[in-house]
């Protein structure tokens, strides 16, 4: 029984291009109380693999986190078997605003410790006592409010290409990075002020909502499925759509048009660009934005180091690898003193 993804990138490319079939990308979440991750973990992979998911999923004791693509074809038989599934029944898919059927290129099922890594200790405080869910239309309202401060829960790098108008934008790394900027910033309004929350897909503000509500704010929101459903939303009442630029997303497209406004700048040569690119020097992998011009200039690389690097050999460049151990650490998006025109 296979339990684990056996082709590369590269060869699943090529299934996918001989198949010529429209796959659909989406993404969900639910917390729950899974008994034991790993079984149901393996369960999923089996099932999943079978209709030719690909994606990135995580599983913990807490729930689920997943992001994937499928060929269109196969999306009834994906939601008959997330239904047959107590917790999951009727869960709300969130699908993608432009789609790619390259998003993702492996199926990757993962246990981890949690679903979304927000570094809190959630045994001190009551997860389930959330905020108030809102829809786009009342999203739109609270926003006009001023008495609402509306904060982005998403990194710097997500931030900086695209955000709802008037939104605050914490120059953070991490999402547990922004949860007490956020709370200092704003402690003297727990009260008297209205706390509204926005993220990708609503999954960071299901557990910001609950931290928030535990540290003494009174009147907490979110935005219902994120940015991802309340362009589905907008679209759909003919309502207006208060996101300017691009939506970041996890997988090889790396963004959404949302609107036509360009609201940030190519990292090298200050142009105005929303494209964000990894460093084609596989030792540095940095995730910066980068216009055409550039990339031609540069190789689609980061400074003239990395493009040094990436000339060479590819024996030699393995040779400089040697010994270094790559972790997330060396993969900063959008951090790094080669990148004159970062804001």
């Amino acid at each position: 029984m296979q339990l684990y993804n056996t082709l590369s990138a590269k060869e699943r490319t090529v299934l996918i291009e001989q198949a010529g079939k429209q796959r659909l990308t989406l993404s969900f979440y639910q917390y729950a109380n899974i008994g034991n991750p790993q079984l149901f973990r393996n369960h999923l992979f089996v099932a999943w693999d079978e209709l030719e998911v690909l994606g990135r999923i995580y599983v913990a004791y807490e729930g689920i986190n997943g992001q994937l693509s499928l060929p269109a074809d196969n999306f009834k038989a994906f939601k008959d078997h997330l239904d047959a599934i107590p917790f999951l029944k009727d869960i709300r898919l969130n699908i993608a605003v432009e789609q790619d059927n390259k998003s993702f290129l492996k199926l990757k099922v993962k246990v981890r410790h949690k679903i979304v890594a927000d570094g809190l200790n959630d045994d001190t405080f009551d997860v389930t006592k959330k905020g108030i869910h809102v829809n786009a239309k009342e999203f739109n309202k609270l926003l006009e409010n001023p008495n609402t401060v509306c904060v982005d829960m998403r990194n710097h790098y997500e931030s900086e290409i695209g955000h709802f108008k008037g939104a605050v934008t914490p120059d953070v790394d991490t999402f547990r990075d922004s949860l007490d900027i956020i709370e200092e910033n704003l402690k003297e309004h727990k009260e008297d002020k209205n706390l509204l929350m926005y993220c990708t897909g609503g999954i960071r503000c299901e557990k910001a909502s609950a931290y928030y509500k535990h540290k003494g704010f009174k009147n907490v929101f979110q935005l219902e499925g994120g940015i991802i459903e309340y362009v589905r939303q907008t679209k759909a009442a003919n309502i207006e759509n208060k996101f300017i630029g691009k939506n970041f997303v996890f997988d090889h497209r790396r963004g959404e048009r949302i609107s036509e406004d360009i609201i940030s700048n190519c990292h090298q040569c200050g142009n105005a660009c929303d494209v964000h690119v990894n460093c084609e020097n596989e030792a540095c992998h940095l995730l910066f934005i980068q216009c055409d011009s550039c990339k031609d200039k540069m190789q689609g690389c980061c400074s003239a180091t990395c493009q040094e690097i990436h000339n060479l050999p590819f024996e030699e460049q393995k040779e400089l690898r040697k010994g270094t151990h790559n972790s997330n650490k060396i993969f900063k998006k959008g951090r790094s003193k080669v990148l004159i025109y970062k804001k």
